[in-house]
């Protein structure tokens, strides 16, 4: 099946979608759009590579999200077991669970991995970093792209900072910087670096990462939904799905002055190269 976009960054297997999930993906899929449900822990990790296995289309990112290293994250929208709603347990991440669950030809990356210091307190920094080095050591072995989450404290470039020198000595391999929301200064050390940035419906709304997506080499670039959350323009207080995903594309090409199906094919060519599509 040939797809005009590709959502590098979306989440139908979340229990936002437990009520019409399998309409979700069969819409999103007849409008042409393919896309990678990321899994932030076990649960959601083994949903995503089942919808993979149902859908051609759909691929799938297995890994351990930093703020489910702790026991004090809660998301409602999150899948949990046997459908109640998720609460994170503070997994241990689990590399032969997550190399066995990496060995479906549909599984594109390892993540969505990384540091998150918005939500947790200063002493989970260290769970939350060798959670990382141990998912970067699967991508190595496995030679597979990351699915970096990197969210620094407010106002700061915090996490940014560490998650480079993290990766400058532990990575074998690239991958995505999902829902980038650094500086200039900062996105420009991860392209050297090989690292490509992904953008949300954040950008159809909110100006302060205009100057990243002016700035950056067209080829370093994604676009991602991070449904069912941040809702782009003109679907703004709705759910989110990866069918949005046109607005920000559209939005890029915008930004940038290009030729928006110059754009478009640019950047599936991007997420073509990136996770092997």
């Amino acid at each position: 099946m040939t797809f005009k976009y590709i959502d590098v960054h979306t989440h139908v297997n979340l229990s936002a979608y437990d009520a019409d999930r399998d309409v979700v993906e069969t819409n999103t899929l007849a409008e042409g759009i393919a896309h990678i449900n990321v899994g932030t822990q076990k649960d959601t990790s083994a949903k995503a590579v089942e919808l993979a296995e149902k859908y051609d289309g759909v691929y799938a990112s297995i890994g351990v999200h930093p703020v489910h290293t702790s026991k004090s994250y809660h998301d409602p929208q999150e899948l949990g077991e046997e459908g109640k709603e998720f609460v994170s347990r503070g997994e241990v991440f689990d590399s032969a669970y997550y190399r066995t669950l990496a060995q479906h030809k549909k599984v594109v990356a390892i993540g969505e991995c990384g540091l998150d210091y918005f939500r947790v307190e200063k002493e989970t920094k260290a769970v939350q970093e060798e959670a990382f080095i141990a998912q970067i050591a699967l991508a190595n072995e496995l030679e597979k792209p990351l699915m970096l989450h990197i969210r620094p404290s407010d106002g700061q470039m915090d996490a940014y900072d560490d998650a480079i020198a993290i990766l400058r000595r532990e990575a074998k391999v690239f991958g995505n910087v999902h829902f980038f929301a650094g500086t200039y200064e900062v996105a420009k050390q991860f392209w050297e670096m090989g690292y490509t940035t992904s953008f949300t419906g954040v950008i159809t709304f909110a100006s302060q990462y205009d100057e990243v997506v002016q700035k950056a080499p067209l080829e370093m670039l994604h676009a991602e939904t991070d449904a069912p959350y941040v809702t782009p323009k003109p679907f703004r207080g709705q759910r989110n799905e990866p069918r949005h995903v046109r607005e920000v594309y559209q939005r890029i090409a915008i930004l940038r002055g290009e030729d928006e199906e110059m754009v478009r094919l640019t950047l599936l060519k991007n997420a073509k190269r990136v996770f092997c599509i």
